[in-house]
């Protein structure tokens, strides 16, 4: 999998609304309304940087789990995952507000088996309904090993528009960007079970770069 967002400071989604505040802000500093041009201009001071695109120190490790967003630690589970692996596993969840970088990354290395887009609910993302009910996209990963890793981006109460860049057999690189969600969101991350789990509750973490698990 080519990694398409490598190089570019700001996510090219994000381009057309800091242009959509830039370029008004300048027109309004042309005319002397210089309150607005502030007013517009910090907005798209604010969306540039919401998008940005920082680069990454990716872990060598062929067995680790990295985090696939930016943000903090809600959940770690043991469960049933019965949409898309259809067995016991543990889930973790990483709640991305407005103030994280909101680019995805690849957790693992392996094969894309399959990329599943689900419609839904756009519940508060820290709620623990929005696993199931919102709208979301799943990558389902085969790793080397032949074992079975999820990785799922949740849109949430803002979050309204997820994107994804990776199809099907495409080959899954650890630290590599496939997507983001604009505006706030989630990602879960489900794995198995006899995985060594190497975060806790309420921990911030960087995607690409900190390490949840390491597979057995």
């Amino acid at each position: 999998m080519a990694d398409r967002a490598q190089g570019i400071p700001i996510a090219k989604e994000g381009v057309p609304f800091v242009m959509g505040a830039a370029v008004p802000a300048v027109l309004a500093g042309f005319l002397g309304c210089k309150k607005v041009s502030f007013a517009l201009g910090a907005i798209a001071c604010f969306t540039g940087w919401f998008f940005r695109n920082p680069a990454r120190t990716i872990p060598l490790g062929d067995d680790f789990i990295l985090a696939s967003g930016d943000g903090q630690i809600i959940a770690i589970q043991e469960e049933f995952e019965p949409r898309y692996l259809k067995e016991q596993c543990i889930r973790i969840s990483i709640f991305l507000n407005i103030f994280d970088v909101h680019i995805n990354r690849m957790p693992c290395a392996g094969t894309v088996v399959d990329v599943a887009y689900q419609p839904g609910q756009f519940i508060n993302a820290s709620d623990p309904d929005a696993t199931v009910h919102n709208e979301q996209n799943a990558l389902m990963i085969e790793t080397p090993s032949k074992q079975k890793v999820l990785c799922v981006q949740v849109a949430g109460l803002i979050a309204r528009r997820i994107v994804c860049w990776v199809q099907p057999g495409e080959t899954a690189v650890p630290g590599e960007r496939f997507g983001l969600i604009r505006f706030g969101s989630r990602m879960d991350t489900f794995f198995p079970v006899n995985s060594r789990i190497r975060v806790k509750m309420g921990d911030r973490v960087k995607g690409g770069e900190s390490i949840l698990a390491e597979l057995v």
